[in-house]
């Protein structure tokens, strides 16, 4: 069984809009109230993993949910249509766009049994995004039906917060053989929250049958949530044997860098100097929420908001890593502003997924001509622009469900309907 790495990325949904609902995220809240284009941000999106399809990588696709959440809502014993202001925006968000939040993923290498093992984010920090997972479990498991090759898990229960692979990494060799998974934790945010709880990093860990051995539990700093870095994959990103980060992005990064080498002495740690690029600038541009990938012809490049280039500070501290000859030997920059404007980058818009391309549902696989059939669905049914006002506008919630069912229609995922 051949294993490669697949980035799932998550269409941006026909509901897309700045409520500014995520406490912590910075670009959230700064840009609450803005009017948003959803079909802009799809089309975005669906631009980027076409350029991933041509540098060569395998690339997939998870579906936006239905919105507003009907469901979610009958059971707070409401609906849109009385529902106050708060719950409605926390029903209609488009959150699940963020496909590194949808599970934690152990590949096949790495588990007591040989399969590749995914658990679904409770994401119970944050109300948005609370009532994810029970669509994104269905839809991991037509995707992932194979029960040869993968076991799909529970979330994690409440209180214990779990955001997926956002808070997770891993470093291996080579992509198809065993590695070290990192689950990346916090205590203290400061005035945010920690959304990464250690007994859920603990819990998906045992679910998935991992060797204690080569399982490593880093804690966030305090410093990095209270900037703004909500999720660890927005100071640090990994990618077989190299793990790219800021300087301030763990507690205690001697300890966490020595037990990497520890396991695994190949180990190449990348670490941005906080006094080159502060961590502020490094989460406001998104710096390292991006995609760091292997390239079929060899070497690493490093797929990045264009945010990033736009920073002198990060841009030219980037030039000199390239001119070093180091691991990492291309900079692509990608245009995702509207997901950027609440606070997602190239990171938060893909789940990874290390596997046999057979062995999973061909619907959630794209290539270059379903990717122009899903741009022409956009194009036709997708909200141009959505007022935070609108949000209540019942004509709103038919055009999205409209939009919502010629997606899944034209993919032929009807059952997921």
């Amino acid at each position: 069984m051949a294993l490669v790495e697949i980035n799932f990325d998550g269409i941006i949904g026909p509901s897309h809009n700045y409520a500014g609902l995520s406490l912590g995220n910075l670009a959230s809240a700064k840009n609450a109230g803005r009017i948003s284009q959803p079909r802009a941000a799809a089309l975005q999106g669906l631009e980027k993993m076409r350029a991933n399809i041509r540098l060569g990588l395998v690339q997939g696709a998870f579906l936006p949910q239905r919105r507003p959440n009907t469901v979610w809502l009958e059971q707070l014993a409401t609906d849109p249509a009385h529902a106050d202001t708060v719950l409605l925006a926390n029903a209609m968000s488009a959150s699940s766009m963020w496909t590194a939040n949808a599970a934690t993923v152990s590949p096949a290498p790495d588990t007591a049994d040989g399969r590749c093992h995914l658990t679904p984010a409770n994401l119970v920090t944050m109300p948005h995004r609370s009532h994810e997972w029970p669509e994104t479990m269905a839809q991991l498991k037509v995707a992932f039906g194979n029960t040869e090759h993968f076991a799909i898990h529970e979330p994690v229960p409440a209180p214990f917060g779990d955001e997926g692979a956002a808070n997770f990494m891993r470093l291996a060799p080579r992509h198809g053989e065993p590695g070290i998974e990192i689950f990346v934790y916090g205590e203290s945010g400061g005035p945010f929250p920690a959304r990464q709880h250690l007994v859920a990093s603990q819990a998906v860990a045992r679910k998935h049958g991992l060797d204690p051995a080569k399982t490593v539990f880093a804690e966030q700093s305090p410093a990095a949530i209270a900037a703004g870095a909500f999720h660890n994959d927005v100071v640090a990103v990994a990618n077989e044997t190299v793990l790219f980060c800021h300087e301030q992005a763990f507690t205690d990064r001697d300890t966490v860098f020595a037990e990497l080498r520890a396991i695994m002495p190949e180990t190449v740690i990348v670490e941005v100097p906080a006094d080159r690029v502060s961590l502020e600038e490094a989460i406001r541009t998104y710096l390292f929420n991006a995609q760091l990938v292997t390239l079929p012809e060899g070497g690493m490049a490093l797929i990045l908001p264009t945010e990033s280039q736009e920073s002198e500070a990060v841009w030219t501290w980037l030039q000199e890593m390239i001119a070093t000859n180091g691991p990492i030997r291309k900079l692509i920059p990608v245009d995702v502003r509207q997901s950027m404007a609440n606070g997602g980058g190239p990171a938060c818009l893909r789940l990874r997924v290390l596997a046999d391309p057979a062995t999973i549902d061909p619907r959630f696989l794209m290539d270059e001509a379903k990717l122009d059939h899903v741009a022409q669905v956009i194009g036709a049914t997708w909200p141009e622009t959505i007022d935070g006002d609108a949000l209540a506008d019942p004509a709103l919630w038919d055009r999205i469900a409209a939009a919502h069912t010629a997606l899944y229609n034209a993919l032929s995922l009807n059952e997921l309907i």
